[in-house]
């Protein structure tokens, strides 16, 4: 199978895929470029079978995408083809991306508490154009929700005044600057570094662990 046929080009998620491979040293990267696709990618996460991004439309300040590394458009996609599968490896993979999503949702969950400060997020996953899929790549939004009133401003990111939260994900959305977009990024790697326990540090405008 070329590489074309296993991640479709006009896929943008598997386009991120492709241009960030996974590391042997840890599924956190390090200072990742965000100009490697375009429009440019905040990376926070890359591992053999998933990785998580900042939405580059973000309903609040530290929206992240969680997302597999092969492509499956819905859910059950991923279901069909550890079953189903007639090639075991693709059984294999599938399996393993299944896996790999059950593990790191709470983890990237904790991260973005511990980065952001919020107490409150949702966890939205949407199957189809009629379920408001956009990217048919089967993935998951993280989004915070801040709580009334509350004004952030550390570092470069300015989040403003938030609303408290709207259901089911549905909210106001704007173009993610591309320079708040850096530090987010970072702040949230910082995080997930000390929720899996690991050592080092980017660097910037705060110690891993501190709150935007």
């Amino acid at each position: 199978m070329s590489l074309e046929e296993y991640y479709p080009v006009s896929c943008p998620f598997c386009a991120i895929s492709v241009a960030y491979p996974p590391s042997s040293n840890s599924p956190i990267p390090l200072s990742p470029d965000p100009e490697k696709v375009f429009p440019q990618c905040h990376l926070i996460l890359s591992t053999p079978h998933v990785l998580a991004f900042l939405d580059i439309l973000p309903i609040a300040p530290g929206h992240i995408l969680l997302t597999t590394r092969d492509h499956y458009r819905k859910l059950s996609d991923l279901y069909a083809a550890s079953t189903h599968s007639q090639e075991e490896s693709k059984r294999e993979s599938a399996q393993e991306s299944s896996r790999a999503l059950g593990e790191y949702l709470p983890l990237v969950s904790a991260a973005l508490v511990r980065a952001t400060g919020i107490e409150d997020w949702n966890v939205v996953q949407n199957n189809g154009e009629r379920a408001a899929q956009v990217v048919p790549h089967v993935h998951f939004h993280l989004i915070p929700r801040y709580q009334e009133g509350r004004r952030e401003g550390k570092g470069n990111v300015d989040v403003g005044m938030l609303k408290s939260w709207r259901m089911f994900g549905r909210g106001a959305r704007e173009d993610l600057d591309d320079e708040e977009g850096v530090e987010m990024a970072r702040c949230l790697r910082e995080a997930l570094r000390v929720e899996l326990g690991e050592e080092g540090s980017e660097g910037g405008g705060g110690e891993g662990g501190s709150k935007l």
